[in-house]
């Protein structure tokens, strides 16, 4: 038994600080992506347990926000020292309920680790600013008038979080609302619930008053619904899918609540005539398979220059047949098992739609029989066309699709052709190409040799057009959860 599931098999939901059965007794099986077999079941909250919870942290909304900035900072460093003593059994559980590698899964609970204690760190520099009120002629008197910014919290704060990262996205959206002094609710995926539930109990263990941060599960169009458009939730803070994000948008602004959307991408890897062919392959693997392609900035478009093609994608097909694929939990694995049978179908149907449309398979191409999970081999499609499907919609899965360019300006038009732009990589010797290539690139962030998963957990994280609104990081994710307030004194006469 995988420490953290629950003894007689059922979850329960995290509101007000204490464990509640969901109402109506409702639950949906939490599957090993690994094996096919059932963990546990995940409790299913009624609407009105999702706004009872909004309610709950609403009603905190003024003790947390003036609880001291040095209090809520030890708190979030005991949540980081807990996590830490808590490493193996948290990567356990993450490799059991999304089918990350446990290799991964460990490096997963490091960065979560260190987004709480940066999170403590940033509480000591959520300031404002003071201004020379003598330098403004209007309003009359500016001369006697000290101006100064504060921040202040912005209030409840709706975490939705992805399968891929339960722990890591989840922290982001987490630990930055509560140092700036917002209470939170939480709706992870249903498919990994345990380990947001297991976050829950250190926080409270941690000293973090109860209510302040809750967590509830349910169907998006039910649960989510209810939890964004409540009158009293402030911000809403979403990593999926661009379909929901933009769905969420348009329910939050009606009620005026902020919004963060980390969306999805179709990330271009631009590999140019000069790369150093070794090390850019090597990158080119783990932008693209880590965690089986289901990673938002995963490498999802190879755009490699004509004359290295041949070479580049022979030898990507080499490294990508040689990964070792096979259950999360086993030590030796490289590529684990995709989510679940359903994304399963699609890449099979993506594959197929690019082999039809004239693409080459030069690995894989083919769902992988292991235990009964839910497996496909590492893929390398070559010659891929514009029009294909795998090109067209972000594929979540460990296919490399090939593109190729004659110049610079191809690749451009190319890396650009898409309505997303969440990050990029380029891959040259001449680092001034480099540069002209990351300017012209549409696109959040842009890593010069360096990999698309390239991401600094302190440093701010977002893509632009639909690939994302607002900022994550957590300096940047503190100033979009919280409110500029401008306050002036007139000394004169005093």
């Amino acid at each position: 038994m995988i420490e953290g599931f629950p003894a007689n098999g059922k979850g329960t939901l995290w509101i007000g600080g204490a464990e509640v059965p969901p109402d109506g007794g409702r639950y949906v099986p939490v599957v090993d992506p690994s094996t096919g077999r059932r963990l546990a079941e995940a409790p299913v909250a009624s609407v009105e347990q999702a706004r009872g919870a909004v309610d709950v942290a609403s009603s905190l909304e003024e003790s947390w926000g003036t609880t001291p900035g040095h209090v809520r900072a030890r708190i979030l460093r005991s949540v980081s020292e807990r996590l830490q003593a808590d490493r193996e059994a948290f990567a356990r559980l993450i490799a059991s309920e999304v089918g990350k590698p446990i290799v991964d899964a460990r490096v997963e609970v490091d960065r979560a680790v260190g987004v709480f204690a940066l999170a403590a760190e940033e509480v000591r520099h959520l300031g404002g600013e003071s201004y020379p009120a003598d330098a403004y002629e209007r309003p009359p008197g500016n001369e006697h008038r000290f101006l100064f910014t504060v921040r202040d919290p912005i209030g409840v704060v709706i975490a939705i979080a992805p399968f891929n990262f339960p722990l890591n996205l989840l922290s982001h959206k987490v630990a930055p609302a509560l140092a700036a002094g917002d209470p939170v609710v939480a709706k992870p995926t249903s498919a990994a619930p345990f380990t947001a539930l297991r976050l829950a109990q250190h926080l409270s263990a941690a000293g973090l008053p109860k209510g302040v941060f809750n967590v509830v599960l349910g169907p998006g169009g039910t649960v989510g619904d209810a939890l964004v458009e409540h009158p009293k939730s402030r911000l809403v803070t979403f990593t999926g899918s661009t379909d929901v994000g933009k769905a969420i948008a348009g329910k939050a602004g009606r009620h005026a609540t902020r919004v963060i959307l980390e969306m999805g991408g179709l990330d271009p890897f631009v590999v140019l005539e000069d790369a150093p062919l070794d090390s850019t392959v090597v990158a080119a693997v783990r932008g693209i398979f880590t965690y089986s392609g289901q990673v938002c900035t995963a490498s999802k478009r190879l755009l490699v220059q004509d004359r290295i093609a041949d070479e580049f994608a022979r030898r990507l097909a080499e490294r990508a047949d040689l990964l070792r694929v096979g259950p999360a939990l086993d030590e030796a694995t490289e590529v684990g098992p995709v989510i679940d049978r359903a994304a399963l179908e699609r890449l099979d149907r993506m594959v197929e739609d690019a082999r039809a449309r004239s693409a080459q398979v030069l690995a894989g191409g083919r769902t992988k029989a292991i235990a009964g999970g839910t497996f496909y081999s590492p893929t390398v499609l070559d010659h891929v066309p514009p029009e294909a499907r795998v090109v067209q919609e972000e594929p979540f899965g460990p296919v490399a699709p090939i593109l190729r360019f004659s110049d610079v300006d191809e690749a451009i038009r190319i890396a650009n052709a898409t309505p997303y732009g969440l990050q990029a990589a380029v891959y040259t010797r001449d680092i001034s190409r480099g540069f002209s290539l990351a300017k012209r690139i549409r696109a959040g962030g842009v890593h010069l040799n360096d990999p698309t998963t390239l991401r600094w957990d302190a440093l701010p994280f977002g893509g632009v057009r639909e690939s994302g609104l607002g900022r994550e990081g957590l300096r940047y994710a503190m100033q979009e959860m919280t409110e500029v307030k401008l306050i002036s004194v007139n000394y004169a006469g005093s």
